[in-house]
């Protein structure tokens, strides 16, 4: 894990892999939660954590080094989402194409899946899955359909993930679902956070 600064007040972990991603985002969250930490925003991606509002990065990037991230939770103790889902996606014979399967093996493995939120980007909400295999990461489209429907579960390369609102996209999309992921009103506004365990369910 590498440290950079970045602006006057973030900073950015360079990470080697999503497990590491993932264990310094938890000990991050943990030690601004024990008020050890001082960052407004921590937000993960594929391969970074970004701390944001941060007063003093240099004196900050000292303390991380000296830290070692705990071992990640155990995915049975996570909070868990149910997310109902109608398998009726028009790339199905597509994805079941990738994988030399029929459409219900997709949709069995899919179901049995044990997915859990990697990093949230592209659109508020927007939730990137990571549980598949590596062998089945599946290409994008080569040209974007210019409106994806709000609540499309779709497949992208290693990841799954639910469109929340209406928009441009270029996944395939697998099925649906009813479930609000994005409420601007609520707290926190996203239903589905990084480190929450995912189910898709049949509806």
């Amino acid at each position: 894990m590498r440290i950079r600064p970045v602006g006057r007040h973030a900073l950015l972990l360079d990470c080697d892999d999503p497990g590491q991603v993932e264990a310094w985002r938890a000990e991050l969250w943990r030690r601004r939660d024990a008020g050890e930490l001082s960052a407004v925003e921590i937000v993960p991606a594929a391969a970074t954590v970004l701390l944001d509002g941060v007063p003093d990065p240099a004196a900050v990037a000292a303390r991380i080094a000296g830290w070692t991230p705990r071992p990640v939770a155990s995915p049975a103790t996570a909070a868990q989402v149910e997310v109902p889902t109608v398998y009726d996606g028009e790339d199905l014979p597509v994805v079941a194409g990738h994988w030399g399967v029929t459409v219900p093996e997709v949709v069995r493995r899919l179901r049995e899946t044990a997915f859990r939120v990697a990093f949230c980007g592209f659109a508020p909400g927007f939730a990137y899955l990571t549980g598949l295999r590596p062998e089945w990461a599946v290409p994008r489209l080569p040209s974007p359909r210019t409106r994806v429907p709000a609540g499309s579960v779709a497949l992208a390369g290693p990841y799954a993930g639910i469109y929340p609102t209406a928009s441009p996209g270029g996944w395939l999309l697998v099925g649906r679902t009813e479930l609000t992921l994005f409420d601007v009103h609520a707290d926190p506004p996203a239903r589905l956070t990084p480190g929450t365990r995912v189910r898709l369910v049949a509806a």
